[in-house]
C-alpha cells in the first residue's frame, strides 16, 4: 500500500467515525465553488460552502470555523497552516477563501466546525479542492494540430508514447482544445464526459479540462491518445447562423500537459510538442450540427496503446493558441445520463427499420450491427413520423443549408467492416429525437436491442420534485424537465435539433424553472462569462450566445438579452451567492447605460416582442420598456448590495422614471387596462411589479376577466407565458391561474400533453407550419409555477439563498394531495398537503439554519401569517 492509499484509508476511517458519532448536529455536503472535491480549479479565492445536518426543531448554526491546509492529517486534527478563520459567530454557510495565496497544482484539504444553538461543537468530514494551472504561464506544452485546412473532413488521431521509470504518486492530464476531444491513456478512454471542452467564444476564451489519470498510468511504457473533433470551432456544415464564417474558425488543435508526481518527490511533465504523431482513421467526418460518418474498415486497433506500430503515422504541426485566455472548465460536465431502450421497432423491409424510444430527448444512439464489408448504414434521427411510418424531418431541418446526400441532417453514416459486429456511437455530435430510422444499402438484421438511445445533457443534480394527485400536473412537470435538460449542453439552448443555439430569451424565461429543479449554477456562471465575452464595448449583446457573429441585429433587445441582469439576480436569490452578480455588475451597467442613452423618454421598442403568440399581438414598446425597468431595478439592488451608493441613487431614480413613463403612456387608470389589454399586456406589468400599488387590484381583475373570456385558455407568446400564471396567482386570482395551468384543450400547456408530448413544444398550435420544434424550453415557466403557485415556495430577496423562506401555498379543490420538495442551499424545503374530507393536513419542512414565514391562503380558519423555525410543522386546516 503506497502512502496515498494509506492516507485515504485513514481519512475514510476518521470520516466514518465522525458520521457514526452521537453528535445530533453536524456540517455536511461540503462544496468548493458549488462542486464536490473539484480538481483543476483556477479561482484564487474559491467559495467554500456547507450545509447543516440537524433535524431538531429550531436548529441553527451560531458559529463556524473553517480550516484549510495541505496536510490532510493536520486538518483532521484541527490545524490549518493555509487558512484558519478561527471561531466566527455567524450563521453563514458560504465564505470566500481568504488565506495564503494558493499555489498551482496543489491539493488543499479543508473542513468546517460548527457550533449549534446549544453551543455544541461538531466537525465535518474532510473535503478538498485542487488547483490547476492558475496562470497561462504555467503551461509547458505547445499547441499542435494536424496541419490540414478547415475543409479537410477526416478527424485526426494523435499519439505519444513515454516511459514512467519510477513509482507514481499521482498524475493529472490538463488539456485545452480548440474543438472537441477524447483522451485515452493506455487504450482506455479517460472520463465519461461528452463534448469537452464546453463551447465558448474561442477567440476570446478557451477552457481546459483536468483529469485525474493516476490509475490509468503504469510503470514502464505508456501511451497517450487524443482524438479531435470539430465542435463549434470548425463548423463545416452550412446553416443560416453562419457558424461556417465564425471569426475563430480553424482546424482543431490542442495543448496537453500530463503532470506526473512520483513518490520520490520529483515531477515530470509530458507535453505536446513535435514528437507527437498523427494519422487519420475511421472517423471520416464529424459535425456538431448534423452527424458523424464512420468507416469501420479504417479502424486501427491499439492506436492509443503502448507498442503500437506508428511508423506510417506523420508529424504534427505547431499552432498558435486560439486565444490568450485559457482557463479552467469548472462546471458540471455533459454525460450520457440516461440509457433508454427502444419501446418498439417497425421493420419496413430488410433494409429499413424505425425505432421509437417513447420520449423526445437530446442525445445520441449506439448501434450494433453486422453486415457485408462496405455496407452503408444511415442512422437518421427525428421527432415525428409520416403517416406511412417513415421518419419526418420537415419540422427541424428548415434552417439547414448543406448537402443532404453528402452531409445529411441529424444522420450518422456507418460503413461496416465485414469482420463481425460493428459498434458505433457519435462522439462529437448530439441530436434531438424520439424516433430513429435505420436504412442500409444491403440487407441487415436488426432487433429491438440493436439500437440504444442515450439522453445526453449537462449532468446537473436534480433538486426539486413535484408530486400530486393530478396526472396532468405530474406529466407537465416531467415534460418541462425533459425539455430543460434536452437544452442544457454547457449553456442553455433553444432546441437540440434545428439550431442548438444559446438564445438569450429562452435562457431567462426558464431560469426559475431551472433553479427550482436543478443545481445548475455552474452552467450559468459559464454562460454569463460567455455574455461578458460577447458584449460589445457600447453594451450591446447578441440574441444568441455564444455566436460566430449572427445576432447583432435590430431585435436583440431587452426582452431577450436582459439575461445579463436577470440570470445573475436569480442566482443570487436562489443561492445567496453574489459572485455572479458582482462579476456581471459592470456589464449590466454598460447594458442599461446603452439603453438609457438611446431612450431619452425612458421608453424603448428594442426587442423581439411576445414571440409565437396564439393570436393577439402585444405592444412591443410596452413589453421592452418593462424589461428595461427590470434591468435598472436589478442594477439598483446590486449597487446597494455592493455599497455603490452613487450608482444606487442613479439607477433607482432611473427605474422610477421608466416606471412613470410606462404607466403614463400605456396604463388607462380609469379602466385598469394596459395598451390594448391583451393577456400579455396585462400580465407582464403585474409580473415585473411596474403597476402602481393602488392599481394592482384593478389591473389583475382585468387580466382575470380576459382569461375567463378565453375559457381559461392562453392567448400569449413567450413573454406572456412567463408572466401570466404569476400575475394571476400572486395578485388574488389563484383559481384562474390554476385553471389556465391545468387546461388541457387548445391552446394550453396541457393540450401538448394530452396529444402525447413528452417535452414542451415551440408552438401552441400542433398544426402550425413554422416554429414547430417539439423540444423547446421558451414556454417553460410553468415548471417553476408549480413550486410557487401551488407549493408557495419563494426566496426572500432580503435574506437570499432561502436563509429566510417565504411560503404562500394554494390548495385548489381539484387536488386531493400535492407536494413540492426543493433542496435549497440550507437543506430540504417541503410544502405538502393532503385533503381529508373537510380538513387539509398541511406539512411544512424548514431546513436547519433557516426560517420561514408562512402565509396561509384565504378561506382558511385561524391565523394567516405564521413565523416558522427550522423543523417539520404540521397544520390541520379547516375552512373559515
Amino acid at each position: 500500500m503506497n502512502k496515498l492509499s494509506l492516507l485515504l484509508l485513514l481519512i475514510l476511517i476518521f470520516n466514518r467515525s465522525v458520521s457514526t458519532s452521537q453528535t445530533v448536529s453536524k456540517p455536511h455536503l461540503l462544496k468548493t465553488d458549488h462542486l464536490e472535491n473539484p480538481i483543476g480549479i483556477d479561482n484564487s479565492n474559491p467559495r467554500l460552502m456547507w450545509m447543516m445536518d440537524d433535524t431538531r426543531p429550531g436548529a441553527c448554526q451560531t458559529a463556524f470555523r473553517v480550516i484549510v491546509g495541505i496536510d490532510s492529517l493536520e486538518v483532521l486534527n484541527g490545524e490549518g497552516e493555509i487558512w484558519d478563520t478561527g471561531r466566527t459567530d455567524s450563521g453563514i454557510r458560504l465564505i470566500n477563501y481568504g488565506g495564503k495565496e494558493l499555489e498551482p497544482f496543489t491539493r488543499y484539504w479543508w473542513k468546517v466546525i460548527l457550533w449549534d444553538m446549544e453551543g455544541m461543537e461538531s466537525s465535518s468530514t474532510v473535503s478538498f479542492f485542487e488547483t490547476g494551472m492558475m496562470a497561462i504561464a504555467n503551461w509547458q506544452g505547445s499547441w499542435i494540430s494536424d496541419g490540414r485546412d478547415i475543409h479537410f473532413k477526416p478527424a485526426s488521431y494523435f499519439r505519444k508514447e513515454f516511459p514512467a521509470k519510477k513509482e507514481i504518486h499521482s498524475a493529472r492530464a490538463y488539456i485545452a482544445v480548440g474543438g472537441l476531444y477524447e483522451l485515452y491513456i493506455n487504450g482506455d478512454k479517460v472520463g465519461n464526459q461528452r463534448l469537452d471542452p464546453i463551447y465558448t467564444r474561442f477567440d476570446r476564451r478557451n477552457l481546459y479540462v483536468t483529469h485525474d489519470v493516476t490509475m490509468q498510468l503504469q510503470n514502464g511504457e505508456n501511451a497517450i491518445g487524443v482524438l479531435l473533433g470539430n465542435g463549434w470551432y470548425n463548423h463545416q456544415s452550412m446553416a443560416v447562423w453562419d457558424f461556417d464564417r465564425a471569426p475563430w474558425r480553424n482546424r482543431p488543435a490542442f495543448c496537453l500537459d500530463l503532470r506526473i508526481d512520483y513518490t520520490d518527490g520529483t515531477t515530470e511533465t509530458i507535453s505536446t510538442d513535435l514528437s507527437w504523431k498523427k494519422s487519420e482513421g475511421p472517423l471520416q467526418f464529424n459535425s456538431i450540427y448534423t452527424g458523424e460518418h464512420y468507416d469501420a474498415r479504417l479502424e486501427q486497433k491499439g492506436w492509443n496503446s503502448p507498442g503500437y506500430d506508428d511508423s506510417k503515422w506523420h508529424g504534427v504541426a505547431y499552432r498558435s493558441a486560439p486565444s490568450d485566455n485559457v482557463t479552467a472548465q469548472q462546471l458540471r460536465p455533459i454525460r450520457n445520463v440516461l440509457t433508454i431502450p427502444a419501446k418498439s421497432i417497425h421493420r419496413i423491409d430488410e433494409k429499413t427499420f424505425v425505432y421509437d424510444f417513447g420520449q423526445n430527448m437530446s442525445g445520441v444512439t449506439r448501434i450494433r450491427v453486422s453486415g457485408a464489408e462496405g455496407t452503408e448504414v444511415r442512422i437518421k434521427h427525428g421527432e415525428r413520423l409520416h403517416d406511412n411510418g417513415r421518419l419526418d424531418m420537415s419540422n427541424i431541418d428548415v434552417y439547414y443549408r448543406g448537402d443532404n446526400e453528402a452531409d445529411p441532417f441529424q444522420t450518422d453514416v456507418l460503413f461496416l467492416s465485414g469482420k463481425g459486429e460493428d459498434e458505433f456511437m457519435a462522439r462529437f455530435n448530439y441530436k434531438g429525437f424520439r424516433y430513429v430510422e435505420v436504412t442500409s444499402d444491403n440487407s441487415i438484421h436488426l432487433d429491438e436491442h440493436s439500437v440504444t438511445a442515450f439522453f445526453m445533457h449537462s449532468d446537473v443534480p436534480p433538486v426539486g420534485k413535484i408530486d400530486s394527485s393530478s396526472d396532468l400536473i405530474n406529466k407537465l412537470w416531467k415534460a418541462t424537465n425533459n425539455a430543460y435538460l434536452s437544452n442544457l449542453m454547457g449553456y442553455p439552448t433553444d432546441c437540440p435539433q434545428r439550431e442548438k443555439n444559446g438564445w438569450t430569451g429562452d435562457g431567462h424565461f426558464a431560469i426559475e424553472t431551472a433553479l427550482y429543479n436543478f443545481d445548475g449554477i455552474t452552467i450559468y456562471e459559464k454562460w454569463m462569462a460567455d455574455h461578458r465575452d460577447e458584449q460589445q464595448p457600447n453594451g450591446v449583446l447578441p440574441d444568441i450566445i455564444p455566436t460566430g457573429g449572427w445576432g447583432y441585429g435590430t431585435a436583440n433587445g431587452l426582452d431577450w438579452t436582459s439575461t445579463i441582469a436577470i440570470i445573475p439576480w436569480n442566482i443570487y436569490l436562489f443561492y445567496g451567492d453574489d459572485k455572479l452578480l458582482a462579476d456581471n455588475y459592470e456589464n449590466i451597467k454598460r447594458y442599461v447605460d446603452y439603453v438609457d442613452r438611446n431612450s431619452p423618454d425612458h421608453l424603448t421598442s428594442w426587442g423581439r416582442g411576445d414571440w409565437v403568440p396564439v393570436k393577439s399581438r402585444s405592444n412591443l414598446e410596452l413589453t421592452s420598456s418593462v424589461y428595461y425597468y427590470v434591468d435598472a431595478t436589478i442594477l439598483a439592488h446590486a449597487a446597494r448590495l455592493f455599497d455603490k451608493e452613487e450608482d444606487y441613487r442613479h439607477y433607482s431614480a432611473l427605474a422610477e422614471k421608466i416606471k412613470h413613463a410606462v404607466n403614463e403612456k400605456y396604463l388607462d387608470r380609469e379602466s385598469g387596462i394596459y395598451a390594448s389589454g391583451t393577456q400579455t399586456e396585462q400580465s407582464v406589468p403585474l409580473q415585473w411589479k411596474i403597476v402602481p400599488e393602488e392599481m394592482i387590484s384593478k389591473v389583475a381583475k382585468n387580466l382575470a376577466v380576459k382569461v375567463e373570456e378565453a375559457g381559461f385558455h392562453l392567448d400569449v407568446g413567450v413573454l406572456g407565458a412567463k408572466a401570466i400564471l404569476n400575475a394571476l396567482s400572486e395578485n388574488g386570482y389563484f383559481e384562474a391561474a390554476y385553471k389556465v395551468a391545468t387546461q388541457d384543450s387548445y391552446p394550453s400547456w396541457g393540450w401538448w400533453i394530452v396529444n402525447g408530448a413528452t417535452t414542451l413544444l415551440e408552438n401552441w398550435d400542433l398544426d402550425a407550419e413554422r416554429d414547430i420544434s417539439d423540444n423547446h424550453m421558451m414556454f417553460g415557466e410553468i415548471g417553476a409555477w408549480f413550486f410557487k403557485g401551488l407549493g408557495g415556495i419563494f426566496p426572500d430577496p432580503e435574506q437570499p439563498g432561502f436563509r429566510h423562506i417565504i411560503i404562500r401555498p394554494h390548495m385548489p379543490d381539484e387536488l386531493d394531495h400535492f407536494e413540492a420538495s426543493f433542496e435549497s442551499p440550507y437543506g430540504t424545503i417541503i410544502s405538502k398537503w393532503e385533503r381529508h374530507k373537510s380538513e387539509i393536513t398541511y406539512k411544512v419542512t424548514v431546513p436547519a439554519n433557516s426560517r420561514a414565514t408562512l402565509y396561509l391562503p384565504e378561506g382558511i380558519a385561524g391565523d394567516k401569517i405564521l413565523k416558522l423555525d427550522a423543523g417539520q410543522h404540521i397544520f390541520h386546516l379547516r375552512p373559515a
